[in-house]
């Protein structure tokens, strides 16, 4: 028994072993809650006072609320870009009325072209109609 200063009792954190542990975290996995039965069941099987047990459990649901939370925070993120990222290409789209329009074929191919080169990467490069003497590329 250690004491403090003024010779009371001093708490110490307790230690747990491997193999308790692993049974505390195995039993985590299937339920974050323990009734008072199984918690009683538990403790004794691992050694430990259903006191040690109720805590160890409080305190695993708080780590492991705060990891979901975070995991949580990254996909909201992640989300929030991707909506970020689909509503610019859809004010884009907007913008580019005139490049989502049908084409008519009677049009004028200067307008074809300024269409090309503004939505192809390096100006398109694609000629329609070749004029005479050009040869086409």
């Amino acid at each position: 028994i250690l004491l403090d200063k003024d010779g009371k009792r001093k708490h110490t954190r307790p230690t747990f072993s491997g193999q308790q542990i692993f049974a505390l975290e195995k039993t985590f996995e299937q339920t974050k809650y323990l009734a008072g039965p199984e918690r009683a069941r538990l403790a004794y099987s691992l050694g430990m006072t259903e006191s040690q047990v109720k805590v160890w459990f409080q305190n695993r649901r708080t780590k492991w609320r705060k990891k979901h939370a975070a995991e949580m925070a990254t996909a909201k993120k992640k989300q929030d870009s991707e909506t970020e990222r689909l509503k610019g290409a859809s004010e884009n789209e907007e913008e580019d009325d005139d490049y989502n329009k049908p084409l008519d074929p009677n049009s004028d191919d200067e307008k074809i072209t300024q269409l090309l080169k503004k939505h192809k990467p390096g100006g398109g490069g694609l000629l329609l109609h070749p004029a005479e003497g050009e040869a086409s590329v």
